[in-house]
Formats: structure tokens, C-alpha cells, sequence
């Protein structure tokens, strides 16, 4: 029991170190109102090196970011220019 006890904590503390990997940033866009919204913020920001995950909540009207940690820094200038060539107004940036 103690051993497996022990391995899932290892596992446990394995995992935290994996998501400690990932910087997130959460951005409150104006004007997302469908689902090409979702899909043409989400590959604006895919395409960029040093992003791994993107999420747009159309409802909330916040895209997600996690970023990669060895690929560079997203800017908030380079965000507001993403959001802005898509064609939408940024309201907020916020970094977890």
C-alpha cells in the first residue's frame, strides 16, 4: 500500500512540474461573436512559435493562451497586434 502510496505521489509531483512549464495568458477581446471568430483568433495565435495551446471562450469573450517556456516572451504589443490585424479590440491582457 506505502509503495503505491509513494508512486502516485511521484507521479502527482511529476505532473505539477509538466504544468509549471506552460505560462498563460488570458485575453478579453471585444467584438468575438461565432465560431469563425474562434477559429480565425485561434489560428492567428497557433501560429506563432511560441504559443502551445489556445482556447476562445465566445461566451465570456476571453481567448486563453499557453505559452511554450523555452520559446520566448509573447509581448502584449504583439498580442494588441494580433488581436487588432483579426480585426477585433482588445480590452484587457492578463498573465498568470
Amino acid at each position: 500500500m506505502r509503495k503505491y502510496l509513494a508512486i502516485a505521489m511521484l507521479v502527482g509531483s511529476f505532473a505539477n512540474i509538466a504544468r509549471a512549464d506552460h505560462k498563460h495568458v488570458t485575453i478579453h477581446v471585444n467584438g468575438m461573436v461565432c465560431s469563425f471568430c474562434s477559429q480565425g483568433l485561434t489560428k492567428k495565435f497557433k501560429g506563432e512559435p511560441m504559443v502551445s495551446q489556445v482556447n476562445v471562450n465566445l461566451d465570456k469573450k476571453v481567448v486563453t493562451v499557453a505559452l511554450k517556456h523555452d520559446a520566448g516572451e509573447l509581448t502584449d504589443e504583439k498580442i494588441t497586434d494580433l488581436i487588432s490585424s483579426a480585426g477585433y479590440q482588445l480590452e484587457k491582457i492578463e498573465r498568470n
